[in-house]
């Protein structure tokens, strides 16, 4: 008994480590792969820093907001309403998430000195979201075992990072709008870097939670088009990035 006593808390630590290892990591390698298309002026890596807490904390509210918006849609629709999935998936799931990452995205950036490039807006949408997505990956892991990191680092951690592009596209240009003194692009490009987010998020969302063989296929091809864009739209912005 005296042999074993020190060595479990070693273990437990060990497995602990391996899971948020899992759960991390994905997320890393894809922040790694967006800080390196800055090639204009990357961004300073405490500000970056920054986003990703800010991505934990938009999880955390998330947390509460979607529970909350879950109670309410439950007393008007019903779940066993044929649309509840649709409903939960865009009104509830997709608005809250791509909603608290816009928040704390625009609190940390919107007036910040090294917001001076369109690329900076990706940069920092992609910080806050896969520091989203990391939280939600340590919840999912420990929550039900190493079988779903995989998944989810190939499908939801790829996923959120796909939303927040379109979101750091439009949130880019709503910056340059407001800078050059344009009021209506500025007011119309950051409701399309909530809108567009949450349509792509809404479409991902409904095809998991409806599980029927065509909504599996219609996941399968949205995902493989959603990222086959998503990198060429990155790899675009970079090299025709523009100061704001």
């Amino acid at each position: 008994m005296l042999f074993f006593a020190p060595v479990m808390p070693d273990l437990i630590f060990s497995v602990m480590v391996i899971y948020v290892l899992a759960a991390v990591l994905p997320a890393v390698f894809l922040m790694r792969y967006v800080y390196r298309q800055d090639q204009t002026e990357p961004e300073p890596v405490g500000l970056l820093a920054s986003l990703t807490w800010k991505g934990v904390l938009a999880a955390l509210a998330a947390i509460v907001l979607e529970f909350i918006g879950q109670t309410v849609l439950r007393g008007f629709v019903g779940e066993d309403n044929p649309n509840y999935v649709y409903y939960l998936a865009f009104v509830v799931v997709a608005a809250v998430e791509e909603g608290t990452k816009l928040f704390f995205l625009y609190r940390r950036t919107w007036h910040d000195p090294d917001f001076n490039y369109r690329f900076d807006a990706i940069v920092y949408a992609v910080f806050v979201s896969l520091g989203f997505a990391a939280f939600e990956n340590i919840k999912y892991v420990f929550s039900y075992g190493l079988s779903v990191a995989l998944p989810r680092a190939i499908l939801a951690v790829p996923g959120h990072m796909g939303f927040a592009v379109f979101m750091g596209i439009f949130y880019g240009r709503a910056k340059s709008c407001a800078d050059w003194g344009n009021r209506f692009g500025c007011k119309v490009s950051l409701i399309l870097s909530y809108l567009f987010p949450v349509a792509l998020h809404g479409v991902y969302d409904s095809c998991c939670m409806t599980g029927t063989n065509r909504s599996t296929l219609v996941f399968v091809i949205f995902v493989l088009v959603m990222y086959l864009l998503v990198f060429r739209l990155i790899r675009h912005e970079s090299r025709t990035d523009t100061p704001i």
